[in-house]
C-alpha cells in the first residue's frame, strides 16, 4: 500500500504530469492541493480512465483539494465541520478501512498578518477536529501540504528564514501539537539524508541550488505508523518542463 501527497499548483496546467506520474509511480491513494478548479470544471472522467475512484472540492483560481484512490470511498467529508470557511482546503474519505484526510492549509503570508492568525485559528479548529476523528478512526493519515517546516532540519537556510511564516514558533508549535495526538511524522520515522526539501521557490534557481524547505507532510496514527515502511520525497517531477514548485511525498505501508 503507497499513499501520497502532491500540491500540484493547477491540476489543469498539470493533469498530463499527474497522469504520467501515476503511469509510472501507480500509488494506492494520491492526495492532491490546489486544484485551483471549480467543480464542475474538475477532470473527473480523465482521472477514473487512469483507474482511479476520486472525490474533491474546488473553487475557482485558488485552493481546492481531491483524493484519488484505486479503491472505493466512503463517508466523503468536504471541509471541516468544527470551522466555518468558503475557502476548500479539506477532503476526507474512508478507504479500506482508513480515514484518509487531504488538507491545504493556509500560508499565513507573515506572522503580522491577518492572514497568519486565520491560519493558526484554522490549524486549532483542524486540531480539534482531528482529535474527534481519530476516536472513530483508529487507522487515519493527514496528507498535505502544511505550509510549515516542523524544525531547522526542514529549512535549507535557517538563519535566511528567521521571523518569517512557514518557520514561526507559533506554527512549528501547532504542528507539535497535531503530533500529540497520536500521530507520526512518516518521513522522520526513517533515517533520512540531509537537506531533502519538498518545496522550492521558482526564483533565483530556488530548485537548482537546493534553496528548498519541507513543508508537504503524511501524518499517521499510530497503527498506520507501525506498518510504514518507508516515506520518501519524489524530486522527479519538479524537474519536468512547466512544473509544480511541490514534489510528491510517498509512505510505503505494509
Amino acid at each position: 500500500m503507497q499513499m501520497s501527497t502532491w500540491n500540484v499548483n493547477s491540476l489543469k496546467v498539470r493533469l498530463p504530469q499527474v497522469l504520467s506520474w501515476l503511469d509510472t509511480n501507480p500509488v494506492d491513494i494520491l492526495c492532491i492541493q490546489e486544484t485551483k478548479l471549480t467543480d464542475d470544471k474538475f477532470p473527473q472522467a480523465e482521472i477514473e480512465a487512469a483507474g482511479y475512484h476520486v472525490a474533491y472540492t474546488g473553487q475557482k483560481t485558488y485552493n481546492g483539494v481531491a483524493i484519488l484512490s484505486r479503491h472505493p470511498m466512503t463517508d466523503i467529508q468536504k471541509n471541516n465541520p468544527l470551522f466555518e470557511d468558503e475557502q476548500q482546503r479539506i477532503i476526507a474519505a474512508t478507504i479500506q478501512g482508513m480515514r484518509i484526510i487531504c488538507a491545504y492549509i493556509p500560508n499565513g503570508q507573515a506572522p503580522d498578518s491577518d492572514k497568519f492568525q486565520y491560519k493558526l485559528k484554522w490549524l486549532a479548529a483542524l486540531h480539534n477536529w482531528l482529535k474527534a476523528e481519530m476516536q472513530q478512526y483508529p487507522e487515519l493519515a493527514l496528507l498535505g501540504d502544511y505550509n510549515i517546516a516542523p524544525d531547522d532540519r526542514d529549512v535549507h537556510d535557517p538563519a535566511a528564514w528567521l521571523g518569517m511564516n512557514l518557520v514561526s514558533p507559533e506554527e512549528r508549535a501547532a504542528f507539535q501539537e497535531l503530533l500529540q495526538l497520536g500521530l507520526s511524522d512518516s518521513f522522520r520515522q526513517f533515517e533520512q539524508a540531509d537537506k531533502l526539501f519538498s518545496w522550492w521557490d521558482y526564483r533565483a534557481l530556488g530548485f537548482r541550488l537546493n534553496k528548498g524547505v519541507r513543508i508537504d507532510h503524511i501524518l499517521l496514527s499510530q497503527s498506520l505508523a507501525a506498518r510504514c515502511t518507508a516515506c520518501v520525497i519524489d524530486r522527479a517531477p519538479r524537474k519536468w518542463e512547466q512544473p509544480s514548485d511541490h514534489a510528491p511525498v510517498i509512505a510505503t505501508l505494509s
